[in-house]
């Protein structure tokens, strides 16, 4: 299949560029599958859980007006945070697939920013995509913020916690019923309470 030309690469751009085959996998593993279909890749996601109708700029909703924005110091989230967890949230930092113990989470619960402990997912929407990083269907309404990324030179839909802007992960259009969206999180950028425990007091 011939690339479109809003995605100017082919497969073998990225070890044309001389990175190992273990980098450059992790990378094209960040796709959305119809932009992996596009290259000519394959990808390791269910074809029968996509849906063409899903629109990831769409997808997050306004910030709610109860949310109050937190403009803490980077300083100061270095301290709280450990150097991985602030290298994913702070500097768009992207964690090797399959090694976050939450893919295996699947007690009930709410999934909340591992900066300022703002709720951002549901368990009831979190579902195995097969890519190897937490995945969701849904975030919470009005609780995430998206942006255009290029960094892999083809355009993503990033998204972060509407609230500090912690950066959680990239949302594509290849999830399952209903929402056809598939919210692919860092690992460390969430913590996990479960259902019966309560939720912690929001950071300041």
């Amino acid at each position: 299949m011939k690339p479109p030309e809003h995605y100017p690469v082919n497969r073998r751009l990225l070890l044309s560029r001389g990175l190992e085959t273990s980098t450059a996998m992790l990378m094209l593993s960040a796709l959305g599958i119809h932009q992996a279909q596009a290259l000519g890749l394959d990808m390791p996601v269910d074809p029968t859980k996509t849906s063409p109708k899903a629109d990831p700029m769409k997808a997050a909703k306004p910030l709610s007006k109860s949310i109050v924005p937190l403009n803490k110091p980077l300083s100061e989230w270095r301290e709280l945070l450990s150097p991985k967890a602030f290298h994913i949230l702070f500097e768009e930092g992207t964690e090797r697939p399959w090694s976050s113990p939450l893919n295996k989470e699947k007690r009930p619960g709410t999934y909340i920013c591992a900066a300022c402990f703002l709720p951002l997912f549901d368990s009831k929407t979190k579902y195995d995509s097969r890519t190897g990083w937490p995945s969701f269907y849904e975030a919470i309404a009005g609780h995430m913020g998206t942006k255009k990324d290029y960094k892999l030179v083809w355009p993503r839909t990033e998204y972060h916690c509407i609230r500090c802007k912690g950066h959680q992960g990239h949302v594509f259009d290849d999830g399952p019923e209903p929402t056809g969206e598939r919210w692919c999180n860092n690992g460390l950028a969430i913590l996990f309470v479960p259902e019966n425990e309560p939720l912690p007091e929001l950071r300041t």
